[in-house]
């Protein structure tokens, strides 16, 4: 059967409303993390929190690894979410200095991100998987282009390898975000600052 040229429109629109109302349960369910972090979590649980069935959930999003996922996504992508902008020759320590001290605004989404990392580590848990590797990935390698532009201009060590350096300076990073989350008194962004200087040891400028 041909499907009549009336029909294009009319799924267009309920293409553009399933998208609308995925992005409005992500945005809800971006607040209740932000506020409860991912403790005691079902989709259940969730749906009620945001204010949708559970049928709703399912349909946009498969499963409870799959919404963990996306709102943490989702999450980096608002600008509210990520305001404070490092200086231009700043070391990979210092950017992530900065984005510690974003953290501390919203320690349930932290919460949610060490959940999810440590998710990954589980062969269940795919969606995890690909998350936590692509973005290790991603990390490594803009923070080793940061890092050999810094060394070109004399603002890092040269003798340093740029992969080491970016794999050590996220190591460090998350680690200190764990002790933080269990013991408030750790001075996370303190801790990269004198990481940053020890990167910069012996640099030129």
């Amino acid at each position: 059967m041909t499907a009549s040229p009336d029909d294009a429109p009319r799924t267009r629109g309920r293409y553009a409303k399933g998208i609308a109302r995925r992005q409005e349960i992500l945005d809800k369910a971006i607040e209740v993390f932000a506020k409860r972090g991912s403790q005691k979590t079902s989709l259940r649980a969730i749906a009620e929190e945001v204010g949708v069935t559970h049928a709703a959930l399912t349909h946009y999003f498969g499963s409870l690894e799959e919404l963990l996922v996306e709102v943490y996504r989702e999450s980096q992508r608002k600008p509210s979410i990520q305001k404070l902008a490092p200086p231009a020759d700043s070391s990979p320590a210092a950017a992530m200095q900065v984005a510690a001290e974003e953290n501390r605004a919203i320690p349930g989404l932290v919460q949610l991100y060490s959940t999810l990392v440590a998710m990954a580590l589980e062969d269940n848990h795919p969606a995890a998987q690909q998350w936590a590797t692509e973005r290790f990935a991603h990390l490594r390698n803009d923070m080793a282009e940061q890092v050999r532009g810094l060394q070109a201009s004399g603002h890092l060590r040269a003798d340093l390898d740029p992969m080491l350096v970016a794999a050590l300076v996220i190591a460090a990073s998350d680690g200190l975000q764990t002790q933080w989350l269990l013991d408030a008194d750790v001075d996370h962004e303190a801790a990269l600052e004198m990481l940053d200087r020890l990167l910069r040891g012996g640099a030129s400028a």
